[in-house]
């Protein structure tokens, strides 16, 4: 790590433009067969994964390790409050420095504030400008920063209250967290060199504590490698012509067929393998391998991932990137032999589709990241002119499940419904939420939704994963442009053998059955019911109505739109005491006449 990277220290990563070798290169292994990811999230730039190094007990590294600085580059004496730039630079030892001030010369701590910008930027906090700030005195407000010396000082009383002071000049004036101050015109991060100068209130940045969320939310964005890339058979002959651009350019840039030959006789030889294998794959290329023309849009992204999971794969092999076993006519087979309780049939009725998902890989990107809630994304090479994008693989399992579209699609159609899915649409447009995928809030989706997060927490307590290693992917859809309404609830984990493995087991059509009996008994009740029950709106935007962290609620790296738009009503029904009853989803689906 680039600074001298002692343990204990607060680091700050550099941006990806110094994610390099020693020829100046990206230092991260690209990531292939991903351009129907790259195409389906609207992405032009190569995918790599971020440099990984390994260490030695020597202190000595192979590899080349992801760029870090020590940042916050004060620190301060616990003492007597003194404030030091970057003590580390005259300490050649691993040891913290001591404070020069003290007699007993205290270890000093790393100051823990930072000034963050809506703008992407980051820097120190301008210590000698806060000590010096509206003061009227001359004497200090000409007082000048010397950065060797610890002329500041910051100072906390026992009521918690804190004072920065320059002890040059005597000046002295409250410190408080999130106060306002001017950034500066110069547009950095802490790793870049600047000379800022403080400009007027019209650039204002914050002053937060490092711990702070505002300071760094990532922009990321996925996508499940499906069909053909995910059938990619690795290290045949295709296989590795395809994956060099030397022998490619060597066969393709071959003007006559003299040329064409020699080439072939030379891939043939640096592969081992025969003339006519070579001759078979550089024709495959040609067509179009590995998407042979398929270049999916992003409008196509969550279409043709459901596609992928609804359509048996011939020959499906289990060392590929999307391994499925279709249970949907054992599923619907069950129904004479369905012991008498609690609505068994009807679940099996409304759920058409049944799919375990034995293995699955998924390409996380990361496109950016936002400071202060600020609209701006900051690129992560921060200027937006890197060729590539940090991405990683993982790999895990999953349950995939469709509903019943005739079913769903009448039960949608009820008045009550309607209107009590339209509350949550004008919320939310009123809300002016910005999530990582698009939502079109419909009754369809707001079921679709909570069914999800019901049936999350019921798998913490079943699969033996907790719920924070659960994700969900929600296929939902509207009127037009085809149907869709299904739920993947899947673990996937950087390991490319995957998860443990108890996940997809429970897509079994037996046990499936009892863990849905579960998450429908749980949605009819919540340990804070009636109040959560019959909630008019909470969370941000009041965008949960019959949802609470005893119910529906899970973590939120676990949902795609920040644990809101989540209402139990559509599925337990809305109570006769509410103005508009409709029936629980279940008793919908028992008296709705179905086509044979």
């Amino acid at each position: 790590m680039r600074g001298g990277g002692a343990p204990g220290y607060l680091m700050v990563v550099e941006d990806i433009r110094h994610w390099t070798d020693r020829h100046s290169k990206p230092a991260g292994q690209a990531i292939r067969y991903v351009d129907g990811v790259r195409s389906a999230l609207g992405i032009e730039q190569e995918l790599r994964k971020p440099p990984v190094a390994r260490g030695h007990g020597d202190g000595t590294m192979d590899g080349v390790a992801i760029p870090a600085l020590r940042f916050p580059s004060w620190m301060r004496c616990p003492g007597c409050g003194c404030l030091f730039n970057q003590p580390w630079r005259d300490n050649a030892s691993e040891e913290r420095p001591r404070c020069a001030k003290c007699p007993d010369r205290r270890a000093l701590e790393q100051v823990t504030w930072v000034m963050v910008h809506p703008d992407g930027h980051l820097a120190d906090v301008p210590w000698h400008f806060l000590a010096h700030r509206g003061t009227s005195n001359p004497k200090q407000r000409n007082c000048r920063a010397d950065w060797k010396k610890a002329h500041l000082v910051l100072s906390e009383s026992q009521d918690g209250s804190r004072r920065i002071s320059c002890t040059q000049c005597g000046s002295s004036a409250p410190f408080e967290h999130d106060a306002k101050v001017p950034y500066g015109e110069t547009r950095s991060q802490p790793w870049v060199a600047e000379n800022a100068e403080l400009l007027g209130e019209a650039t204002l940045a914050t002053i937060l504590e490092v711990s702070d969320t505002r300071i760094h939310r990532a922009v990321a964005t996925s996508a499940l490698v499906i069909p053909p890339e995910s059938r990619i058979r690795r290290n045949t002959v295709v296989d590795r012509l395809y994956g060099s651009s030397e022998w490619l350019r060597d066969i393709g840039g071959a003007k006559s067929k003299l040329a064409l030959d020699g080439a072939l006789r030379r891939v043939t030889r640096g592969l081992g393998c025969k003339m006519q294998e070579v001759e078979e794959a550089w024709r495959e290329i040609a067509k179009g391998y590995p998407l042979y023309g398929q270049h999916p849009t992003v409008a196509d992204l969550i279409r043709s991932e459901f596609s992928a999971l609804t359509t048996t794969i011939p020959d499906n092999l289990e060392d590929e990137d999307l391994v499925t076993d279709h249970h949907s006519t054992e599923w619907r087979e069950m129904v004479a032999n369905l012991p008498a309780g609690f609505h068994h049939a009807e679940i099996v009725v409304a759920i058409d589709r049944l799919v375990a998902v034995r293995r699955l890989k998924e390409i996380q990107v990361l496109k950016g990241f936002t400071r202060m809630d600020g609209q701006r994304v900051i690129p992560p090479d921060i200027v937006g002119e890197s060729s590539w994008l940090p991405a990683i693989e993982l790999f895990g399992e999953g349950i995939f499940f469709t509903l019943d579209e005739q079913i769903i699609g009448e039960w949608e159609k009820l008045a009550a419904v309607q209107r009590r899915a339209e509350q949550f649409k004008k919320r939310f447009a009123a809300a002016n939420l910005d999530f990582q995928t698009e939502v079109i809030v419909s009754a369809r989706f707001l079921l679709l939704h909570t069914l999800s997060h019901l049936l999350i927490r019921q798998l913490e307590t079943v699969a033996g994963y907790s719920a924070a290693s659960l994700k969900e992917r929600l296929y939902c859809s509207g009127s037009t442009g085809g149907k869709m309404a299904g739920v993947l609830i899947y673990v996937a984990v950087p390991d490319v053998a995957g998860s443990l493995g108890g996940l997809a087991e429970l897509a079994t059509p037996q046990r499936f059955r009892r863990l849905m009996t579960s998450v429908f008994e749980h949605a009819d009740w919540c340990s804070l019911d009636p109040v959560c029950g019959e909630h008019e709106g909470q969370g941000p935007g009041l965008l949960n109505r019959a949802a609470c962290h005893a119910c529906a609620l899970i973590p939120e790296p676990c949902c795609v739109c920040a644990n809101l738009l989540l209402d139990r009503s559509f599925i337990k029904g809305a109570s006769d005491r509410s103005e508009e009853p409709f029936p629980a989803f279940l008793d919908f689906v028992h008296s709705c006449p179905r086509e044979s």
